[in-house]
């Protein structure tokens, strides 16, 4: 990034566009995470409602469609994408990205926008290639559109943006339509749920007060304590979110609580629980009644889960530090009611509220994650009482870290076996969720939900 950018940027409001793309550098060069660097600047710059909303789109927006942008700006910039400065590449992105995805702003003041930024930032020759790749792309919208010579997987990946290793393993998987309908819906907006602390007040009651004000906000058809906000802000800057009334919480991960199932005095070990979401859930459903011992490897996290428990008025969670793998070496053995392992992973179920993920993660990634959690769940199986239940979840898609994982510690665990209920909120599921490992694997397009995998393990008597 050139000094005479940063020198002239002292003191001055930086623009959203500029804002976006400076983030949009960052990550790239420095592979920050978006959301992080994001949030960090808008509480820095001070901008309106709507200029903040759309920084957010043009970091977002772009990261998201990356390798479709590239692929079409490499067809107007002669030395490739790939050899500019990497914020003259994110200028592009951004710039291409408004034109391509967003209709309501004009094209001329895209380009507008964009030679004037780099006239502040760099000198008159990256201002001029600027001006000229963006009034070429207006000129020539033909350009702008994929060849249909293209086979399946990579035509998959640049219409949705995606890598093309993902594609094609997402085919195997689940076939190449599954496969598109997950990389689109990848690329929706993450729907806005919230869960409802019912030691504190009914759904139905939070869901009056929300009516009240305005807001439109329904009832999740998923879990039986979450509301969908179609409108309504930030909730976590809500006076229900200070006064512990609800949490901000994707609707599959709602599932996970109730499919733990825990109930009041019962002892529940959540192993790898910041920042405390699932816990707080489940002392709710407890009713506050019991013991909940909620760990995280990393000592800064435990402050996490303990703020989300005050918040919350909720004293049954007790936050520990350590890692998961010794908590059998901590707690006698058979000596918990219910255990959630809601195991580290790839991630790659929550690709829309994360775009950069899919751009960071390889199939070596996978494998070692995959290692990682069926040594945590051998491990800590240990600590479940005869009768209890295990609950082993993850946020990605990927069967290696999911039902192979469960398959295999059935195989070489005849004490255990998949529990033969059904949790009353798993009815809802069925028949649009995948059957898989005796547990279920919800993808983001079956309820605008983020992709989940859930199974109920249960140690025989």
């Amino acid at each position: 990034m050139s000094g005479r950018g940063t020198q002239e940027r002292k003191g001055r409001q930086p623009s959203a566009r500029e804002l976006a793309m400076d983030i949009l550098t960052r990550v790239e060069q420095e592979g920050a995470y978006s959301n992080l660097q994001l949030n960090a600047a808008l509480q820095r710059a001070n901008l309106s409602r709507e200029d903040a909303g759309l920084a957010t789109e043009l970091v977002y927006g772009p990261i998201s469609r990356m390798n479709t942008l590239d692929y079409f700006l490499n067809r107007f910039v002669s030395k490739g994408v790939n050899k500019l400065q990497p914020w003259v590449r994110s200028l592009l992105r951004l710039s291409l990205y408004q034109i391509m995805y967003l209709d309501r702003i004009p094209s001329h003041a895209v380009v507008n926008e964009a030679v004037n930024l780099a006239k502040r930032r760099g000198h008159q020759g990256i201002s001029g290639m600027v001006n000229g790749v963006l009034r070429n792309v207006l000129r020539s919208p033909d350009k702008l559109v994929l060849p249909e010579s293209l086979g399946p997987t990579e035509r998959i990946a640049l219409e949705h943006s995606h890598p093309e290793w993902l594609v094609q393993r997402w085919i195997g998987q689940y076939g190449e339509e599954a496969a598109e309908a997950i990389c689109r819906a990848n690329n929706e907006p993450p729907a806005v749920s919230v869960r409802v602390n019912t030691t504190m007040i009914s759904r139905d009651g939070l869901l009056g007060e929300m009516e009240e004000k305005g807001m439109d906000a329904v009832p999740s058809p998923l879990t039986p304590e979450g509301i969908l906000v179609r409108s309504g802000g930030n909730m976590a800057l809500t006076g229900w979110y200070r006064d512990g009334q609800l949490s901000v919480q994707d609707e599959s991960s709602m599932l996970v609580g109730d499919a733990v199932g825990p109930e009041p005095g019962m002892r529940v070990l959540d192993c790898c629980a910041a920042p405390g979401g699932k816990s707080a859930h489940m002392a709710e459903l407890m009713r506050d009644e019991g013991k909940i011992i909620a760990n995280d490897l990393h000592e800064h996290k435990q402050k996490l889960i303990r703020e989300q428990a005050e918040r919350l008025g909720l004293d049954a969670i007790e936050p520990v530090t350590g890692d998961a793998l010794e908590l059998a070496g901590r707690y006698p053995a058979a000596s918990f009611d219910r255990i959630l392992l809601d195991a580290p992973c790839s991630g790659l179920g929550v690709i829309r509220r994360k775009p950069d993920l899919k751009w960071a993660k390889t199939p070596g990634d996978i494998e070692e994650i995959a290692a990682l959690q069926y040594r945590l769940l051998e491990s800590v199986s240990a600590l479940l009482r005869p009768g209890g239940i295990l609950v082993y979840s993850t946020c990605t898609i990927e069967p290696r870290e999911n039902e192979e994982n469960v398959e295999r510690f059935l195989r070489n665990h005849p004490e255990f076996a998949i529990a033969p209920d059904v949790p009353p909120a798993w009815e809802r599921l069925l028949g649009t969720a995948l059957p898989r490992g005796g547990g279920v694997q919800i993808l983001p397009q079956h309820f605008h939900s983020d992709g989940f995998y859930i199974a109920r393990i249960q140690r025989l008597s």
